[in-house]
């Protein structure tokens, strides 16, 4: 398995018969197989989390894909002719040989879980445990509640990689979602995303928790990795 990371939740998984590409938000796109089958995931319709123009770079590319999109995401956002699957939180779907499984994020959309021929993808979207210094604590608790109630659906999985957000913005909280993930699930190689640039947030991590860092990868440095 091939991973790439292209910008702030945006990655791209090479397998031996497919690749995936996960929310794309700018950047540039990795090489990518024409003999293999591509298949676009955007857990959502904020603008960093789905940008249509992901569509003209395949197409210019001149490769055929399929697109598996969260229903909160307009029609009107991309091509008519788009080979889209709609997808919503809860379900399980099937494009081609590729299992997926949707989650239902803590903000909008869904969250997947992919089945490939080299093992299970998990990408958060915005799936978190978003706790806001300033909001009322009923709502802290809930939303933490909600986030856990997710996650523990993965607990008996094993998990090739995941892609899980740390975002700086919620301060001493920052970490209360990946820790989570990392304490209740078993993963061999998670990649924080979803940090706005601030990439020293990563081995800030890594110091305060060691114990977990031969899990953690350094996202902005997974260029063609290969797990």
């Amino acid at each position: 398995m091939k991973i790439t990371y292209i910008s702030h939740s945006g990655f791209a998984v090479k397998c031996e018969s497919f690749q995936y590409i996960f929310d794309y938000y700018r950047g540039d796109l990795p090489q990518l197989d024409k003999d293999k089958q591509t298949i676009v995931f955007c857990s959502h319709f904020h603008h960093d989390h789905f940008n249509p123009q992901v569509f003209t770079l395949l197409d210019d590319m001149g490769l055929k894909y399929r697109a598996v999109l969260s229903d909160d995401i307009s029609r009107k956002k991309y091509p008519k002719n788009a080979p889209v699957t709609t997808v919503c939180p809860g379900e399980e779907y099937k494009i081609g040989d590729t299992q997926i499984k949707t989650l239902r994020s803590t903000d909008s959309g869904v969250a997947f879980l992919v089945s490939t021929d080299e093992g299970i993808i998990y990408h958060a979207g915005d799936l978190n445990d978003w706790y806001w210094e300033g909001e009322p604590d009923s709502d802290n608790i809930q939303m933490t509640a909600r986030y856990r109630k997710e996650i523990d659906k993965l607990k008996n999985i094993q998990l090739k990689a995941a892609f899980v957000p740390l975002d700086p913005r919620q301060g001493e909280h920052s970490a209360d979602g990946l820790l989570y993930f990392l304490k209740n699930v078993n993963c061999d190689a998670v990649y924080p995303m979803h940090y706005w640039g601030e990439q020293d947030i990563i081995d800030k991590f890594t110091k305060q928790y060691p114990e977990y860092s031969s899990r953690i990868k350094s996202t902005e440095s997974a260029k063609e990795e290969i797990i």
